[in-house]
């Protein structure tokens, strides 16, 4: 039986220095609370927190600055002029669709003769390879430029060049240590890359490339914010780090997508019941698992339709398509799950498995990476579940905070055919019989960097917080913190000693409902899934000490503040915190 869930350690963070709080107070007319928030996340300076919560496009960097762009997009308007085919290769995630969209419909907007590819994850495999040179030689392109794929495909861009066709790589994945040949390659992470944000999500790419295209020609067809609600749509999906630049295209982006005029999202957004402002939490956990999912149980082909499509009635029935193969995601994860948590079970020793290794002949390869998150959710451990297939096998990669699993990945190279990825996720090809050596390898360097560490989820309050602070205004000007996901998580306050006022519900799927009062004040809070961990009898008599987020929720047309609890329990000692970096730069 496995054990239960690692309780979190929490603290909180450094208290700032009074005179940064008492300016932007003065300066911002702001909440203390939020001030304390700003400051420790690094925008302590009154100007900078103007920029953080007004994120203005101004600001964006020059998109040529990034390596290779400008000869890039001289290649593709030649293309243009003379009439050639150019073939688009995504990928079959958000973002490799999004950016083979994108970039499909700027070229489009040119003039260009495009033919828009993406592989199939079963007949294809990962990234660009011999599937996309066949697309090609099909279409007759003389010109291929990936989305979101081609930094490590060495032998792909060599079998290009022998057929003669140019290819210009956009991506935005961590490079091999020797670049592959190609005629441009387009990838922030370049070592001799100067553009400042190495975070962009492959559309984001794509945008900067869309952006300086426009540039180029001036047309009007492209514009300053080239579908910049694709972008948003794909840093969300694919956890890309909000940073400064990010954070502006998202906010934008997510600004866009009501009044988006690509009917395929419009429909999508009908199907999935997103009405309204369009929040992070929609796009990353109803918009983007229906695209995904095309490219995990189905055709990815048909996700990329939807987002090419101008015809309203092919939109609908596109969306209505990635409606079912998402339900159809959903039973085959959930049983994937039981699965692997079942052949877990027996073994798993949390003093000697610092990185897991599992396999089957029985698990569908679109889903053993969500599967493997929802472990690394469960365990705390970095997590590599594989699809054994014949005589081939595919894994995929999750992590946890603070451990580089494409490191430890590339320690085990030897035993792979392909890999490539991020620190927090990545995938990779084996032939089956090596998976126990690549087991062993994973495990072993996982240990080296793991088994000194508290392998618990870690949380950091920003700070402590009175019950009477917790006011409606407050909460609406938190909200201009965001958009919060990766690299800008939403604020998260500690109250100390307070007291459970009336009894704990345990609703269905066991979430705790209670009543938090302080000497000041009282407030509603909901703990999402916590009664797997926390008993509620422990809650009640005496103090306890809470760590929320706070929402505003609309109650029959009243305004409801709901702290959504991230852990409670009875009160801790207090030890010194460690300084923290801030969740980005100042501007």
């Amino acid at each position: 039986m496995l054990p239960p869930a690692p309780a979190p350690r929490w603290s909180v963070a450094p208290t700032p220095p009074a005179r940064q709080v008492a300016a932007l107070r003065r300066q911002l007319n702001l909440p203390r609370a939020m001030c304390v928030v700003l400051a420790v996340r690094g925008f302590g300076q009154p100007a900078a927190a103007r920029s953080y919560l007004r994120p203005a496009l101004e600001g964006l960097p020059d998109p040529a600055l990034l390596a290779d762009a400008v000869p890039a997009c001289r290649r593709m308007l030649r293309a243009v002029e003379r009439g050639e085919t150019i073939l688009v290769h995504g990928d079959y995630d958000v973002d490799g669709i999004a950016g083979a969209a994108l970039l499909t419909r700027c070229l489009r907007s040119l003039g260009g003769r495009v033919v828009p590819f993406v592989p199939h994850r079963l007949r294809d495999g990962y990234d660009f390879g011999p599937a996309g040179i066949e697309a090609a030689r099909a279409a007759g392109a003389t010109l291929l430029v990936t989305a979101d794929s081609g930094t490590r495909a060495h032998g792909a861009l060599e079998e290009a060049r022998r057929a003669s066709v140019d290819v210009i790589v956009t991506d935005h994945h961590t490079p091999d240590q020797t670049l592959p040949r190609a005629f441009a390659l387009v990838n922030p992470r370049r070592e001799d890359c100067s553009y400042p944000n190495q975070d962009l999500s492959g559309t984001g790419v794509v945008f900067e490339l869309a952006r300086l295209l426009g540039r180029m020609t001036g047309s009007p067809a492209i514009g300053p914010l080239p579908h910049v609600e694709l972008v948003a749509l794909a840093t969300i999906a694919d956890v890309v780090t909000l940073s400064r630049y990010n954070r502006v295209l998202v906010r934008h982006g997510l600004d866009a997508l009501p009044d988006t005029d690509n009917a395929g999202l419009r429909a999508l957004m009908q199907v999935a019941r997103v009405r309204g402002p369009v929040t992070p939490g929609q796009v990353g956990f109803t918009l983007a698992p229906r695209i995904n999912a095309a490219g995990r149980v189905g055709e990815a082909r048909l996700a990329l339709d939807l987002l090419l499509t101008d015809n309203q009635g092919e939109a609908a029935r596109l969306a209505r398509a990635l409606e079912s193969y998402n339900a159809e995601r959903r039973q085959t994860e959930a049983r994937v799950l039981q699965e692997a948590l079942a052949r877990l079970a027996p073994s798993y020793d949390p003093a000697r498995d610092y990185g897991l290794v599992l396999a089957s002949r029985d698990w569908h390869p679109g889903v053993i990476g969500i599967v493997a998150s929802r472990l690394v959710d469960r365990l705390h451990r970095p997590t590599v579940l594989v699809s054994v297939d014949g005589d081939t096998a595919r894994g995929s990669a999750r992590s946890i905070p603070g451990f580089d699993i494409l490191a430890a990945i590339t320690r085990g190279r030897r035993h792979l055919d392909r890999f490539g990825g991020h620190r927090q996720a990545a995938g990779m090809s084996l032939a089956p019989q090596r998976i126990d050596a690549f087991r062993a390898s994973f495990n072993e360097a996982a240990g080296q960097e793991l088994a000194d560490r508290d392998l618990r989820p870690r949380l950091v309050a920003d700070t402590v917080i009175r019950l009477e602070e917790v006011t409606e205004p407050l909460v609406r000007y938190l909200r201009h913190m965001g958009p919060h996901g990766m690299g800008n998580p939403r604020p998260l306050f500690l109250a100390r000693g307070v007291t459970v006022d009336g009894p704990v519900k345990v609703l269905k799927g066991g979430h705790l409902k209670m009543r938090l009062r302080d000497r000041t004040a009282a407030l509603n809070a909901i703990g999402f899934g916590l009664a797997g961990r926390v008993e509620p009898a422990t809650l009640v008599p005496g103090p306890v000490d809470a760590v929320f987020r706070l929402k505003l929720d609309n109650y029959r047309g009243v305004p409801l503040i709901q702290a959504e609890l991230a852990d409670i329990g009875p009160p801790r000692s207090r030890p010194a915190t460690p300084a923290r970096a801030p969740a980005e730069s100042a501007p």
